[in-house]
């Protein structure tokens, strides 16, 4: 069965395979004849359209020669002035006799018919003919082809003068169905002539049949002519040629070639095509079953042992004696079970192991995690993460950081208790699991693991110190399923990130919080074109003038399902999740939105905005905010971009360019939050700002004895050292205000003066603010 299945496959095969071939080359030869047919009828119509305009041109050299030699003639010149009709007929029957013209008449100059040798010319018709051809001898023409009544012509016209004109003479040729039948002989083409007359039959003249000609009548009749016509079940290649057109007639050739009888010399070719066909097809379908009957006995051992190691028995015997292919085969099989062995060993390890660290991975953790539940064993779980990965990484190459999560898995195994497993969760994070273990127990491990992990890596000569974070969560306080606890230990480790001891506990409700951020994130990216974003402006007092010229505008976010979202919470969202740059992009477009919607009330405020340290080190910033300012046409004095001193530390090169093209766009800069930051004075000085800002946490308390006072005071000493102008924000007390105005501060902003205002009640505050400050000066 298998024997016969097999041969049948591969007759099968080379059988199709041929056939594909045969179909393909039968096709190609086809193509080629069809194309070699149509290319040889159309040079065919080509020639033939000249030999017929030739035997046109012939043709009517003949005429013009006859009928000059007549108009020559002293004694027809002498007929004609004397008016002997007799003669004058007998001259113009003899000459075009000579000839076998079809028609011979003489006009008078006004186009009147004298004397003509064929009695169905009629004056009206004659008449007719002499000014159409005396329109075209005005364009040009000698000889031309026109209708008379029911018959075609071909005609010349010649003038008598004795030594004036006196007459003129008009001879021509009958086309007819000699005419077509002589263009045949000499070209082998078919030729339909057709003329046109406005309330007359046409005129036809062809080499076509009946019914043919009846098919072509319909083809001209069209819009457009198709060179490919079936005529009487006859496939033609045609071509139309426009002969003669004027007032009242149009005269029209159609040459015809048949394809049908040029490919009939093609049809041998097609008999020996398929008869070499058929031979190979018997010929294959021997030899396929020749070659199969001599393959399938051994295929079929093969086969067998192939079943035998798909059922798992790795050693079976081959024993097979060829030099053959086949016996390559028997012998790549014996080897193919060894290595297949191995590899299943390889993979049922590598299934459930980390192949760098060589420790378990995610899912043989989880599997011991809910082992241990299952059997209801208390067990911690310690989440370790590496804060400073990426920088350790980045300095090291991947190589180098490779080789500290080696180091880190051998030093965590080293502390391992009998029963407990660590593994490797992902890049930068383990999981320690404590078996018969609580949290307290679990905090004391943990706090012996960082003790361990404070201590550099030795990495190509190089000390590395790792920022690692421990989040702790135990079965069953914290959990009652590995989904849950693996969550809440993860929870529990990005936690840790914040607490000084790097160490955190889970708490109960971070899921929940947790659950918050990540809508927040997520609906975070469609605030800005879902409309939920608004800005509201908190003014800004000049000191010295009693003034409010300024404002800060300041982001609010109203979610449609948790309500007003405050920027702290926010904020810090955005700029760890890469968001931060949509939403400054729209607050410095709705700024300056804004900013117009002002000035087309005679409203002129300055108003400063936030840039965050992603914006910092972005190139394309300055050209945005140039597109922006094109757009909305707002004076750059009336911007001022808040910076914070801590943003340029990350990029300080990149930031300072960033900076200066900004500058250079006359946009004012500040420095916000100074005195919670890094830079130096030397780093402030590079920078190209107009204004510094006093942190509030030095404002909000400040008291003439307190430390924060001689911090502020130098602050703006050093500030305007420098040239620059001083904001002290967070401002609620008079007595503070009071100090700021004695100190010299340029600008105030906090509570005292204004909350931050909607930009409608922003307006409406600001008037009041002017108008009570008006009436504070009259008075």
């Amino acid at each position: 069965m298998l024997r016969s299945s097999f041969q049948g496959r591969i007759a099968s095969v080379l059988v199709l395979l041929l056939l594909v071939v045969i179909a393909a080359l039968y096709v190609a030869v086809q193509t080629a004849t069809n194309a070699a047919v149509r290319a040889q009828a159309r040079e065919q119509l080509e020639v033939g359209s000249l030999v017929f305009q030739q035997l046109l041109e012939v043709r009517g050299r003949q005429l013009h020669d006859a009928v000059q030699v007549l108009v020559a003639d002293f004694g027809f010149k002498d007929a004609v002035a004397s008016g002997d009709s007799d003669t004058i007929r007998s001259a113009l029957a003899n000459h075009g006799a000579r000839i076998n013209a079809g028609a011979v008449m003489m006009l008078g100059l006004d186009g009147s018919l004298e004397v003509s040798t064929d009695r169905q010319i009629s004056p009206q018709t004659a008449q007719w003919l002499s000014m159409q051809m005396m329109q075209r001898q005005r364009e040009g023409g000698a000889v031309f082809l026109m209708p008379m009544g029911a018959r075609l012509y071909l005609l010349v016209q010649a003038t008598v003068n004795a030594p004036v004109p006196i007459a003129r003479v008009m001879m021509g040729f009958q086309v007819d169905e000699a005419f077509a039948a002589e263009l045949r002989e000499l070209t082998h083409l078919d030729l339909t002539l057709v003329a046109s007359q406005p309330d007359q039959a046409d005129i036809w003249i062809s080499t076509l049949s009946g019914p043919q000609r009846q098919q072509l009548q319909a083809v001209l009749q069209a819009p457009s002519f198709d060179q490919v016509q079936t005529l009487a079940e006859q496939q033609y290649l045609g071509e139309r040629l426009l002969l003669a057109e004027g007032e009242g007639f149009v005269v029209q050739a159609v040459l015809h070639k048949s394809l049908t009888q040029a490919e009939q010399a093609f049809a041998g070719l097609d008999r020996n095509i398929l008869l070499i066909a058929l031979a190979a097809l018997l010929a294959s379908l021997g030899g396929a079953l020749l070659l199969a009957r001599n393959v399938s006995q051994p295929v079929q051992q093969l086969a067998a042992v192939a079943e035998r190691v798909g059922q798992g028995d790795y050693q079976v015997p081959i024993a097979m004696q060829r030099s053959d292919e086949l016996g390559s085969l028997a012998k790549a099989l014996q080897t193919m079970q060894t290595g297949i062995a191995e590899r299943e060993r390889q993979l049922a390890h590598n299934a459930l192991h980390d192949a760098l660290t060589g420790l378990p991975n995610r899912t043989l953790a989880l599997e011991r995690l809910g082992s241990a539940i299952t059997a209801g064993r208390s067990t911690a779980l310690i989440h370790i993460g590496i804060g400073n990965f990426r920088t350790v990484n980045d300095s090291l190459g991947q190589e180098g950081g490779d080789r500290v999560l080696q180091q880190l898995g051998q030093r965590l195994q080293g502390v391992l208790r009998p029963g407990d497993s660590l593994a490797r969760l992902v890049a930068d994070e383990f999981l320690l699991l404590l078996d018969n273990c609580d949290s307290e127990s679990a905090v004391g491990i943990a706090d012996k693991l960082q003790q361990l992990l404070l201590k550099p890596l030795h990495i190509s000569a190089q000390e590395v110190a790792l920022d690692c974070r421990f989040g702790i969560a135990a079965f069953p306080s914290d959990g009652d399923n590995v989904e849950d606890l693996l969550r809440r230990a993860g929870i529990a480790m990005q936690d840790a990130a914040q607490q000084p001891g790097r160490m955190q506990l889970y708490q109960r409700g971070r899921d929940d919080a947790r659950q918050r951020q990540m809508l927040l994130i997520r609906d975070l990216r469609r605030a800005p074109e879902s409309g939920e974003l608004l800005l509201h402006y908190q003014p800004k007092l000049d000191i010295a003038a009693g003034r409010v010229r300024q404002a800060e505008a300041l982001l609010r976010w109203q979610h449609p399902q948790l309500g007003m979202v405050s920027p702290a919470e926010f904020i810090p969202l955005a700029e760890h999740t890469g968001s931060i740059q949509l939403l400054t992009n729209w607050v410095i477009e709705e700024v300056m939105r804004q900013l117009r919607e002002w000035s087309a009330r005679n409203l002129r405020v300055q108003v400063s905005l936030n840039i965050s340290t992603a914006d910092l080190i972005d190139p394309q910033l300055p050209q945005r905010v140039a597109q922006l300012l094109a757009h909305y046409k707002v004076p750059t004095e009336q911007l001022v971009f808040e910076i914070t001193e801590s943003g340029m530390m990350r990029n300080p090169e990149l930031a300072l360019q960033v900076l200066h093209e900004l500058h250079g766009l006359g946009i004012s800069l500040s420095v916000d939050d100074f005195g919670t930051g890094y830079s130096s004075l030397a780093q402030l000085k590079r920078m190209p700002v107009q204004e510094l800002k006093i942190d509030q946490s030095f404002i909000r308390d400040l008291d003439e004895a307190s430390e924060d006072s001689v911090i502020v005071r130098s602050t703006i000493d050093m500030s305007h050292s420098l040239g620059l102008k001083v904001v002290a924000e967070g401002v609620e007390y008079e007595r503070c205000l009071h100090l700021l105005q004695r100190w010299r501060c340029d600008t105030a902003q906090g509570y005292l003066i204004s909350r931050p205002l909607a930009a409608k009640a922003f307006e409406s505050w600001l008037e009041q603010y002017r108008e009570a400050a008006n009436r504070e000066v009259q008075s």
